[in-house]
């Protein structure tokens, strides 16, 4: 059988490799300018702190369901901050937990008066992280709102390096700072998100942020101003992704978010594979939301930094799976003699150069961490062929339930184990 030729699949096939050397040269870009946003943010620090001044008042909430493993470690971290005991309340808001969290909140509670629990009616419980900080800022104090996971161990300056920025700025809403994973060597699944956590976090949010002054709030270690969130009317209570979903709003009312790696907290990530594919299916399927929502205000914004995060964010869950995709097929097509592609061209060095672009990236950010062994340099080759190519399935599989409108469940976290260690103790181990 002779076979199939046709012009429609060079056109594929060459747009194909445009769009994903597009994406790999963007990357370059950002890792670039994430390298002099490294330098430029330490010597900005520096002079803050050698200016001085109080901090501010903060009031941190803890949204909870069913934590008993880990939140009295997470309330005596967040007690023992580098931060005036007086200056400083810790509001946790506990979504209808059927285990001892409240119960161990409530004790904690009888020795601390700085501790406020916010327990959800039974009616007006699992509806999600959103609508538990949205309860949960009501009972909040003070003007400048931090947010922390309740697996969460940041470092004792974390907090007061984001109040720092955040005061020093008035355009600034938040300020965001850096998490890592506290059990990176647990498992050959969480040294893979160790380096792609340092690899978003250096690349995007750092090279971004460099060159447009755009940041995406993490689920966690993020300082914001209660009064930016009073007028952006709040977290959208039907985001799975309400981080980025408030970002969104946050730039189209003229603020700003910034970038601060100095500040750190570590966190649990997910060790088996299973509980893996569950929490990045609702991340993609909550960005699908947030760019369901926001195609047609993009159209009208001014913005053309925010238009091309928005870009980035389309060409991410949408081009590049598809681009991936018909090359992959068309490649395999091809080399079992069912298609034949008349677009002449050195593609074995095109591919072999982009891996080493993306090997040369992961090993120029993991040496911000000192993490640049032989090691994960090695884990990340086997990531390559690996790791990022099951995201391509997460994609796939988040497009489906979205399409099928298959129900998200609200509060589907990582399972948590205990951890000894301190955050200090953690931060050393890197």
């Amino acid at each position: 059988m002779l076979p199939l030729m046709h012009p429609a699949l060079d056109l594929l096939f060459l747009g194909s490799v445009v769009i994903i050397w597009g994406m790999i040269v963007y990357q370059l870009v950002l890792t670039l300018a994430g390298y002099r946003y490294r330098h430029h943010i330490q010597q900005e620090h520096t002079e803050l702190l050698a200016k001085g001044g109080d901090p501010a008042p903060v009031s941190i909430m803890i949204p909870a369901r069913n934590e008993e493993v880990v939140i009295a470690k997470t309330m005596r971290t967040i007690l023992d901050l580098d931060y005036p005991a007086d200056k400083l309340e810790l509001v946790i808001i506990d979504d209808g937990s059927t285990d001892r969290t409240a119960e161990i909140i409530l004790a904690r509670a009888q020795t601390d008066p700085r501790i406020k629990l916010v327990r959800l009616p039974a009616g007006e419980t699992g509806h999600g992280k959103a609508y538990a900080l949205n309860e949960g800022l009501q009972h909040c104090s003070h003007e400048l709102i931090a947010i922390y996971d309740a697996d969460n161990m940041p470092e004792p300056s974390a907090l007061r390096h984001l109040a720092l920025h955040l005061q020093a700025d008035a355009r600034l809403a938040a300020v965001i700072g850096k998490f890592r994973c506290v059990n990176r060597h647990r498992t050959w699944l969480t040294r893979f998100v160790n380096i792609e956590t340092i690899a978003f976090q250096w690349i995007l949010q750092a090279g971004r942020f460099h060159l447009s002054r755009v940041a995406i709030l993490p689920g966690t270690n993020y300082i914001i101003r209660k009064s930016v969130i009073a007028a952006v009317s709040g977290w959208d209570n039907r985001a799975i992704t309400e981080d980025s979903e408030l970002s969104m709003r946050i730039y189209q009312a003229g603020w700003q978010i910034k970038f601060m790696p100095i500040s750190v907290t570590w966190e649990q990530e997910p060790e088996i594979l299973r509980v893996w594919s569950r929490q990045r299916t609702r991340w993609v399927r909550g960005n699908n939301y947030v760019i369901r929502k926001f195609t047609g205000p993009m159209l009208k914004t001014r913005s053309r930094f925010l238009v091309t995060e928005f870009i980035y964010l389309f060409a991410l869950y949408y081009l590049f799976l598809a681009a991936t995709v018909i090359s992959l097929l068309l490649f395999i097509a091809s080399s079992t003699g069912l298609v034949a592609l008349n677009v002449p061209g050195p593609y074995f060095a095109v591919w072999i150069s982009a891996f080493a672009l993306f090997t040369l990236e992961i090993f120029v950010v993991l040496s911000y961490e000192g993490e640049d062994s032989l090691t994960n340099i090695l884990l990340t080759v086997a990531m390559y062929f690996t790791y990022c190519q099951l995201w391509l399935y997460i994609v796939f599989k988040a497009l489906v339930l979205d399409a099928r409108h298959h129900r998200v469940g609200v509060w589907d976290k990582t399972e948590r184990f205990k951890v000894e260690e301190t955050a200090e103790e953690g931060a050393a181990a890197g």
